[in-house]
């Protein structure tokens, strides 16, 4: 399986496991739910897909990479206790909580979810004085004598012998008794990914047109050589931050990250194209609206890797405003939901109503809400952003009832409504300017290629990231309407991904 159908495997286990009869027991016994096996090379995202579960189902995660631990921590330390058979006392050996399962009662004690994932990476490299250990704890989903509590799912997760010495092959009773998943790498799974996640345009246009060069694993006299996907999105978060810094990334910093010399080096000169594109074909001036008619011909007769270039950058520039657009759109939708509660409140309350007080109670709320998610880790980047941006508002708000000694329910909502108003009249200038800046891509695009292959892939690119998605769901763009209807043929599309080959 690619890693998206693996997580909506996983996910569909879990609600499975977790779906209980009307007496409150699990249809599945613990006994019989299957620790999940995710098998796969390095670097695809395995691990990283545990934290969006655990989000997506609103259940906690402990995670452990068990190479990082010994019997005694796994197990617990013994210790004598004195125990009383018939007439006599015995010294009894006895053992502490398994470092392990205790950390999963700490999970439960402080984020109040009594159901979640464990999770074990690199499960089949422990060492020879765990390995019994960890085949009683898939077997038996234990570790020692204290047992995982009901509710949590374990999921292991291991590489495959090629990739690492340490790799012990389980035998089959234990391999009997997991859900094994084998998990390959798939760029354009991961390309939806990191459209969502805002990687370096550069990033993605480069492995759009060399897909061969997205996962690689090569065993040479010199080492291993390999670029995967972590490294991918590592090295485009180091160009972002530099970018900002001001500094250049050459062929050295890129190795540090694809360490696969010869893919490191084509995308070294790759990104120095793409730097020099953005000022030879003066793409800032394109979204202002200045269409230099000379550039246009110059792509329009550039090299086939040249035109895919400058495309990636549109497309780059694009997404950003769509993306920020549909960002813009959510944070407004969250504070219009604690505004509507205010409404709701102050006209339910008729008797000794405070306008200010039932303002600040929705402030606590708030407050309250993202508390309560981040410390049981449910909250994204994102999101977590998205709530401290409500709440700064919503305090901006109560200090300016404060500053105006406002008391009356009236006064007080109406000051409420003139910051949403603001707010929201910020939010319509994002949207426009967006819509405005796919507009100038559409002007270029036309200009430069007309009804071509390159607008093939403009659109296609579009439809591929669920940001633009959602904001072309929202607006008319009639060009974009028209060239989805007219150029996105199967053999079109076919065409040019052979090409691009």
């Amino acid at each position: 399986m690619n890693i998206k159908r693996t997580k909506e495997e996983i996910k569909n286990t879990i609600s499975a496991y977790l779906l209980k009869d009307e007496l409150g027991n699990y249809e599945i016994p613990s006994i019989r739910q299957r620790p999940i096996f995710l098998l796969g090379s390095p670097g695809i995202g395995k691990t990283q897909i545990m934290e969006q579960i655990s989000k997506e189902c609103g259940i906690g995660l402990v995670a452990y990479t068990i190479t990082h631990h010994t019997r005694q921590s796994a197990i617990g330390l013994p210790f004598i206790s004195k125990k009383q058979y018939g007439d006599k006392e015995y010294a009894v050996t006895e053992y502490t909580m398994s470092e392990i399962v205790g950390s999963i009662y700490d999970k439960m004690e402080q984020t109040g979810l009594k159901e979640g994932i464990l999770f074990i990476d690199e499960i089949n490299c422990v060492s020879e004085t765990l390995a019994p250990a960890m085949l009683q704890f898939l077997q038996c989903k234990s570790f020692g004598n204290h047992k995982i509590p009901e509710g949590w799912v374990i999921v292991a997760a291991g590489n495959p012998p090629e990739y690492n010495k340490s790799v012990r092959e389980f035998d089959v009773v234990t391999m009997d008794r997991v859900k094994k998943i084998q998990v390959e790498a798939d760029f354009t799974v991961w390309k939806e990914y990191a459209y969502a996640h805002q990687l370096h345009g550069a990033v993605i246009s480069y492995l759009n047109t060399r897909k061969q060069n997205f996962y690689q694993m090569e065993t040479t006299v010199d080492g291993m050589h390999f670029a995967t996907p972590r490294g991918w999105e590592d090295l485009s978060n180091i160009i972002q931050v530099y970018e900002k810094l001001g500094k250049s990334v050459d062929r050295e910093v890129v190795e540090q990250y694809i360490q696969f010399p010869k893919i490191a080096k084509d995308f070294a000169n790759y990104l120095e194209l793409y730097y020099k594109y953005q000022t030879d074909y003066q793409l800032e001036a394109v979204f202002e609206g200045k269409l230099d008619e000379i550039l246009l011909k110059k792509v329009a007769h550039a090299s086939f890797d040249e035109k895919l270039s400058v495309v990636g950058l549109m497309l780059s520039k694009v997404n950003e405003a769509l993306g920020n657009a549909v960002r813009k759109e959510a944070y407004m939708e969250l504070l219009q939901s604690y505004l509507a509660e205010y409404k709701q409140v102050t006209e339910e309350v008729t008797e000794g109503l405070d306008g200010q007080q039932l303002f600040f109670n929705i402030c606590q709320k708030a407050s309250v809400e993202y508390r309560q998610k981040k410390q049981a880790e449910l909250l994204t980047r994102e999101e977590e952003y998205r709530y401290r941006q409500v709440m700064k508002i919503l305090e901006e708000i109560l200090q300016k009832m404060k500053l105006l000694s406002l008391n009356d329910g009236k006064a007080c909502f109406q000051k409420a409504k003139e910051a949403f108003e603001k707010e929201n009249e910020l939010y319509e200038k994002v949207w426009k300017e967006a819509e405005q800046k796919l507009e100038y891509a559409f002007d270029f695009m036309e200009g430069a290629f007309g009804n071509s292959q390159e607008m093939v892939m403009f659109i296609t690119e579009l439809n591929s990231n669920a940001n633009s998605v959602a904001f072309l769901q929202e607006t008319e763009c009639e060009r974009y309407y028209q060239y989805n209807k007219e150029l996105l043929f199967e053999d079109k599309r076919k065409k040019l991904l052979e090409r691009m080959e």
